[in-house]
């Protein structure tokens, strides 16, 4: 008895099989048809939407479609209503579904209601048709003194411009308006550049090479790289402060030179060769550190920094003492007496 129940129940399961596999392909396709609005002002455009759900890999065609790419325009509903160009397609899968989606300009000029023609889609042999739809075309109220610039190029979509919706006004005095604008960004660039007494504004001036330098220093100060154990990074910092304030005060390529050519350099220059021990003091101890991994004590870290700070103080610029007008003449007391000529008398 079990064994008659199993023998029916594989032959219904072929059965099935056998009927899912001869069922057409068209059977498994669905065409639906939107509009995006059913109510139309006579003149403008709305959009028809078509979604197909197929099998992944099927072929099918709307053979309007194909009239419309010829012809740029199918009148349907006796002439009343047009489907135009261009048509937009667009394709999504899931899975082993995909739906194809394709979006057709409507338009129509004359006012009524129109039953629309399903749309027919092909497959092969086989053919699927979407749903009918309705459209509701509006007269549009015009009175004798109603403007009808509006509507003056809503004829054909695909020729249709921004000037279309520019108001006349602007594109009758575009260039009163273009000299508006120009007149208007050059006194903001005025306005901007100059202040209100005529004068340009100030820029913030770049700090001194002096400036640099202390707050260079001060910021190594503070990072206490030596107390860290961190003595070769210490002297590679403190001696590249310095050697940017040479090049940046007395125009000498510091970073370009051993420690021999910097002193050279030193000696060379009458305001600077006076100074010359403090950095020699440093650039021999940063040698120590960095070629031959001494590690110096504390006394002499303080003492490297200290000669630092002292080379760039009695290198500072000296300001100018200010040129005072020469004193005038001090005019003598009382009034000048004046000569008188010897003439005779009548």
């Amino acid at each position: 008895m079990n064994i008659n129940k199993l023998r029916y129940g594989i032959v219904g399961f072929l059965v099935v099989i056998m009927a899912m596999v001869s069922q057409p392909v068209s059977a498994r396709i669905a065409v639906k048809a939107q509009l995006d609005s059913a109510n139309l002002l006579m003149g403008r455009t709305t959009l028809l939407r078509l979604t197909v759900d197929q099998p992944k890999g099927t072929k099918g065609k709307f053979p309007l479609f194909s009239e419309l790419r010829e012809n740029g325009i199918i009148p349907v509903c006796g002439d009343s209503v047009e489907y135009r160009m261009p048509v937009k397609y667009d394709t999504i899968e899931n899975g082993g579904i995909e739906t194809v989606s394709m979006q057709v300009p409507v338009q129509s000029f004359d006012s009524g209601f129109y039953k629309l023609p399903e749309f027919i889609y092909v497959v092969g042999k086989d053919s699927v048709r979407s749903n009918a739809l309705a459209l509701k075309v509006l007269p549009v109220p015009v009175k004798a003194d109603t403007p009808i610039n509006d509507y003056a190029n809503v004829a054909d979509p695909a020729d249709a411009s921004i000037f279309d919706h520019v108001p006349d006004w602007i594109v009758k005095w575009w260039w009163l308006i273009l000299l508006g604008i120009s007149a208007v960004a050059v006194g903001i660039w005025l306005f901007i550049k100059y202040r209100k007494d005529g004068t340009l504004i100030p820029r913030k001036p770049e700090p001194s090479p002096y400036e640099v330098a202390t707050t260079a220093l001060r910021a190594l100060k503070e990072k206490k790289l030596w107390e860290q154990g961190m003595e070769k990074e210490y002297f590679t910092e403190l001696t590249d402060i310095l050697r940017v304030y040479l090049y940046r005060r007395f125009g000498i390529n510091a970073m370009e030179m051993t420690s021999r050519q910097i002193l050279a350099s030193l000696s060379k220059n009458e305001e600077l060769k006076d100074k010359r021990h403090y950095f020699r003091q440093i650039l021999d101890m940063a040698d120590f550190v960095k070629f031959a991994k001494v590690r110096p004590l504390p006394e002499d870290n303080i003492a490297s920094y200290d000669n630092a700070v002292k080379f760039v103080e009695e290198t500072k610029p000296v300001p100018q003492p200010e040129e005072t007008a020469p004193a005038a003449s001090a005019r003598p007391k009382g009034r000048k007496r004046k000569k008188l000529k010897k003439g005779g008398g009548r």
